[in-house]
């Protein structure tokens, strides 16, 4: 894969739109483009790696990220991560959702809505 067929690197490159939650020198954090609830946000490295274990370096920045843009709430919230296509990875650059969650949001994991329809 090169970067101009990766969504996150060209976003990174500036050749794409995003809605930008917080940026650091290595990772951004944006909002997807279909969040599955308010507040839903993805923090993704800046430097292409293909999944969590591919760089575990590069995973620990974007995790210590994560922490420091959720520290501020304790709201309950999933953080999750996937590897290949069998895990729901869609996107093979390296990202991290953060998905706050509420009592009867109807969100169950793999997110799927009350009507068992795939969000």
């Amino acid at each position: 894969m090169t970067d101009t067929d990766c969504p996150f690197c060209e976003i990174v490159a500036g050749r794409a739109p995003a809605t930008y939650v917080y940026e650091w020198s290595d990772v951004i954090a944006i909002v997807p483009r279909n969040p599955v609830v308010d507040g839903h946000t993805l923090v993704v490295p800046k430097r292409h790696v293909a999944d969590f274990a591919s760089d575990p370096a590069v995973s620990a920045d974007a995790m210590l990220h994560a922490a420091q843009l959720m520290r501020w709430t304790d709201r309950p919230m999933n953080l999750i991560t996937s590897r290949g296509r069998e895990a729901t990875q869609s996107v093979f650059h390296l990202h991290l959702h953060l998905v706050p969650r509420a009592e009867g949001d109807g969100l169950a994991l793999p997110w799927h809505d009350d009507k068992n329809q795939k969000v």
